[in-house]
């Protein structure tokens, strides 16, 4: 699947125009807060924010910009994994996540040398990636994505803990972000 394939289902479940007070992001569509698109040079109202520039702003903040793309090279489920968590915790957050789950998966330096845990997607981290899988295989790789989709629930949860009022998105954001891609049977193995 594209990345735009990707921006488009997750759009399609950040759904259109809301401006719920309860909700730390603010005025949002499709997902984009207005700060965001403000930041990426949208100054009309946000009721009126361009599906186009939408994408747009996916495709540069939240999939090129933290390099999210060269994971997709390397297994396309878990970058777009890592896409959708860092929507919602940040990019950083979600490749550090990633980096902190290869590391104690090298069985102490010898599949392949620990990385730092600084939150950017570089040649070391995707190399590390590589010999990952090539050491574990399609099993691994499906215990690495369960790793990574795990770390995004218990931050969501976490979140919810930390800001009571968010309890009211804690179910969907499970079902439809985190836990949503074992609940739906979607293929996330690597090819």
């Amino acid at each position: 699947m594209s990345a735009v394939a990707y921006i488009n289902e997750l759009i399609e479940r950040e759904g259109g125009y809301v401006n719920d007070p309860t909700d730390s992001g603010g005025e949002t569509k499709y997902g984009i807060t207005i700060a965001t698109a403000r930041a990426y040079g949208y100054t009309g109202p946000m009721r009126d924010l361009p599906h186009a520039t939408a994408q747009f702003i996916y495709l540069r903040r939240y999939w090129a910009e933290p390099k999210f793309h060269l994971v997709d090279e390397v297994y396309p489920a878990l970058a777009e994994s890592l896409l959708d968590f860092g929507v919602l915790a940040g990019q950083q957050t979600a490749a550090k996540q990633l980096q902190q789950a290869l590391n104690v998966l090298n069985r102490n330096g010898a599949d392949y040398p620990d990385i730092v845990a600084d939150g950017r997607i570089g040649s070391l981290t995707l190399a590390a990636l590589r010999a990952f899988l090539k050491k574990r295989g399609r099993e691994g790789g499906g215990v690495l994505f369960g790793m990574v989709v795990a770390r995004q629930s218990v931050y969501l949860q976490e979140l919810a803990e930390r800001r009571p009022k968010d309890e009211a998105y804690e179910y969907g954001w499970q079902l439809n972000r985190a836990l949503g891609e074992f609940l739906g049977g979607k293929n996330f193995w690597p090819a």
